[in-house]
Order: C-alpha cells, then structure tokens, then sequence
C-alpha cells in the first residue's frame, strides 16, 4: 500500500471512530509496525492526529462540536450498549435528569413503560420521552442549533427549581487529567449543575472519548460513575484509580 493510500485509511478510519488502534492498522493495511508508527509520526506533525500510547486519536479544534445528527450517526452499537447498562441503574419512582445528547437519547427507549420523572434539557429528547407517554419536562433557556441543547442563564436558573435521584450526562472527553469536558462552556456548566442536585451522577461516553480534553472542563472524574463500552484492561485499571467504572459486557 502507498503512502498516501495508509495516510487516507488512517483518517478515515479516525473521522468515523475517532481513534485507531496501532495493530488495527498494521493488520487492515499489511504493513509494518514501523511502517505504521512512522505515518502517525507525519500525520502528527501535519496536525492531523495526536498519538496516544497504542495507537491515535483525532486532532481537533477544542471548541468544534459535531451536530446531532452527525452525532447520531457514530459509533451506534457502542451507545445503545451504554445507553441500555445506564437505564438498568434507574428505578421505579426515580426522578432524573437526562443531559442533551446522543448516546443519553438512545437511553430513552430502554425506559419505556417506566413509573418515572424525566427532566431534559433536549429538544429531541423530550419530543421521544412525551411519544413514549413518559413524564417529562424540558428546561427553558437557548436553544444551541448543532446540538438541540437547551443552555444559558435561564436554564442556568431553571434546573435549580428540581432536585434528582440521578443525573445522566454526556461528555465529548474522557482525560485522566483535565477530567470530563465539551467544547461549549455553556453547556459545561449547565451539566456540572444537574451533578450538583443529582445524588447520582453517571457519565456515558464510548471509548473514542477516551484521552480527548475539550475546552470546557465539565467536572473531575471522581464526581461520577463513568458508563462506557469495553476498553482494554491497562486502560480500565488506569481508569478506576480515578472514578468508578461501569462496563457494558460485548
């Protein structure tokens, strides 16, 4: 395979996953480790990626947020597996609150028939919660166009009136050290409020997220239980130093 030819399955690999594997690659390309390890090398310095150990993530502007419905799109499988483990924690009599999002809104479906109170700051999400005859409330504020996310002041003011047994919360990166984070500090801080009046907080995020940092820091890793699809054992026990995991069992 040429090397433009690996260059461009290396990123359309990362643009529909959001990380490679290194072995994936040497593997689906029939290439050499070194090969291999020498593209991400150029990619890196073209701006494309940033290597992290055992393979790549995408490079990104901090502040740029895909779309719903680009969001909808990605990694499917991977966040209707989270999104059923983290509806199987709530029950009966709950009041909780759904964060706008695209792996919090394919848990709607797995609370079907649910005895619940869902409070949303989606638009898509409560169009769904109110078709299902699920008792819910949408917060006011602004609406964000990309995401269909209801944020600001008023909101800000709004989701002070609820008090929850658990808050769900979505996250664009998951950082060892930055901790969770998204690109719109408006919505940053909308989230980190519903954790604030949730006595449970659970964070859904498949494992692209991992060793992405965005430019607004929601909150620590320890102020939530992460809910993510499986990730290779260094990395979990990495992980669990940190915050609690809970795993979705492929």
């Amino acid at each position: 395979m040429l090397n433009a030819e690996r260059h461009n399955l290396i990123i359309e690999r990362l643009k529909r996953n959001g990380s490679v594997k290194l072995m994936d690659l040497v593997e689906v390309s029939g290439s050499s480790e070194s090969t291999i390890r020498r593209d991400l090398a150029e990619l890196e310095e073209m701006g494309v990626l940033k290597r992290v150990h055992g393979g790549a993530i995408l490079g990104q502007d901090r502040t740029i947020e895909m779309s719903m419905v680009e969001k909808s799109v990605t990694n499917v499988q991977a966040k209707k597996g989270i999104a059923e483990l983290a509806a199987s924690t709530v029950v009966e009599g709950d009041c909780i609150y759904l964060d706008a999002g695209s792996t919090t809104f394919e848990m709607i479906d797995f609370l079907r028939g649910r005895n619940i109170t869902v409070v949303t700051n989606g638009l898509m999400h409560v169009e769904e919660l109110v078709s299902l005859d699920l008792d819910a409330y949408i917060l006011g504020g602004k609406m964000k166009a990309r995401t269909k996310a209801i944020i600001g002041a008023i909101a800000l003011d709004n989701i002070a009136n609820y008090r929850f047994d658990k808050a769900f919360i979505g996250a664009n990166g998951v950082h060892l050290i930055d901790g969770y984070t998204t690109p719109d500090m408006e919505e940053a801080l909308l989230k980190r409020r519903a954790m604030s009046l949730a006595d449970e907080t659970f964070i859904l995020a498949d494992a692209s997220k991992l060793h992405h940092s965005h430019f607004a820091k929601i909150f620590d890793l320890a102020d939530g239980v992460l809910i993510m699809n499986q990730i290779k054992p260094e990395e979990k026990s990495i992980i669990m130093k940190k915050t609690n995991v809970l795993e979705v069992q492929e």
